[in-house]
């Protein structure tokens, strides 16, 4: 058995005189496999299938994949299969695979496993992304059909008219909330979420993001702040940079206090520009930060409610990330504050295009990666 794909495929391939073909086809595989003789010995095990734990010692350590090839060596017949296995070779925890077993030639198999961890992960994430949508909708949509009869049944009655269609304002914006942040969140998992990629100047991203929120910010009493290295540059979406920025922002300033402080910090470490958003607010308890990144997860219910809040605003931050190969991290202490950290590759390419140029095949300096 060997450890590198490779070498060992090619070497494996002339032993046991497999067709140059074959090799270069097996290379494309990007799951578990292994090529196994009738007596079931390995002759050949991928990196992807010693790492799942398909093999071990020279043999199929999966008891329910050996009894498939025992059924295909005997008639010939390629079978497929899903299963939920103990995973070698402890059988602490459990494995979902998909094995499929074909006949190359009388005297050798191929495996190939799929590990369907993932696959089902996503699934279970988008069944609860529909769930959860459909919970947040029914409250606004329900107090505003509670609103409306209230409406009907005191029409005789200017004051409480007035106060239940102030109250119906609000529910629409915050419905309207919600469907703009779920349409945003959807956008930004499509399948091409850099399709509209610049080259951009961080203190134009930053002094906008600011602009945009400064009205909710002197209505708050609190004073906003930028600072930092100057002239920084990033390749990337300037309305997903902006709407990660905006949202940070309006968290700050939602969860802090009147006539505290919200700072805007630009630097670039180790060819990462890190965008630092700091208040002096409530913070967030030590249990709650792993979750906070979660669609929908809200550390404070009623005040959520109470600024509008969806839920969603830290989850669209984090794919933004993502999308541009970087990342958001936070610090925070309860009852001291909260600092939110994006961190996106440095532009370092030729510093002759001007900003908001598009340019073919850009370099983003990888130096110090993203950790």
């Amino acid at each position: 058995m060997t450890s590198e794909e490779g070498p060992g495929l090619e070497a494996c391939a002339l032993r046991i005189g497999l067709p140059h073909e074959l090799v270069r086809t097996l290379e494309l595989l990007t799951s578990a496999y292994a090529l196994v003789g009738q007596d079931g010995d390995v002759a050949y095990s991928s990196p992807r299938a010693q790492t799942l734990g398909l093999t071990r010692r020279d043999r199929i350590a999966i008891a329910e994949i050996r009894d498939l090839c025992d059924l295909v060596s005997s008639d010939g017949r390629t079978r497929e299969r899903e299963m939920r296995v103990p995973r070698p070779p402890l059988g602490r925890g459990q494995l979902d695979i998909r094995a499929q077993i074909a006949l190359l030639r009388q005297d050798i198999l191929l495996v190939i496993v799929e590990d369907l961890a993932d696959e089902r992960r996503i699934e279970a994430v988008r069944r609860d992304f529909v769930a959860n949508v459909s919970h947040e909708l029914k409250t606004p949509v329900g107090a505003l059909s509670l609103l409306a009869e209230a409406v009907l049944s005191a029409s005789d009655e200017p004051d409480a008219v007035r106060k239940f269609a102030e109250r119906m304002q609000i529910e629409a914006t915050r419905l309207a909330h919600l469907v703009n942040d779920v349409i945003d969140l959807s956008r930004l998992q499509s399948d091409e979420p850099m399709s509209h990629a610049q080259i951009l100047e961080v203190d134009q991203l930053v002094g906008q993001a600011v602009d945009e929120i400064r009205v909710l910010a002197v209505a708050s009493m609190i004073e906003i702040e930028i600072g930092g290295t100057e002239g920084l540059r990033v390749y990337g979406d300037s309305s997903q940079l902006l709407m990660a920025m905006r949202n940070l922002l309006t968290n700050a300033v939602a969860y802090s206090p009147a006539n505290t402080r919200v700072s805007i910090t630009v630097r670039r470490p180790n060819g990462v520009v890190e965008i630092d958003v700091k208040d002096q607010g409530v913070g967030i308890p030590a249990h709650d930060l792993d979750r906070i990144f979660e669609r929908f997860y809200r550390v404070d219910p009623a005040r959520s409610r109470a600024t509008g809040g969806t839920g969603l605003g830290l989850a669209i931050v984090k794919h933004v990330c993502r999308n541009h190969g970087g990342e958001c991290t936070v610090w925070s202490e309860a009852g001291v504050g909260s600092t939110f950290t994006l961190r996106i590759p440095a532009y370092d390419g030729d510093m002759s295009l001007e900003p908001g140029q598009d340019e073919s095949g850009p370099i983003i300096s990888e130096e110090g990666g993203t950790s």
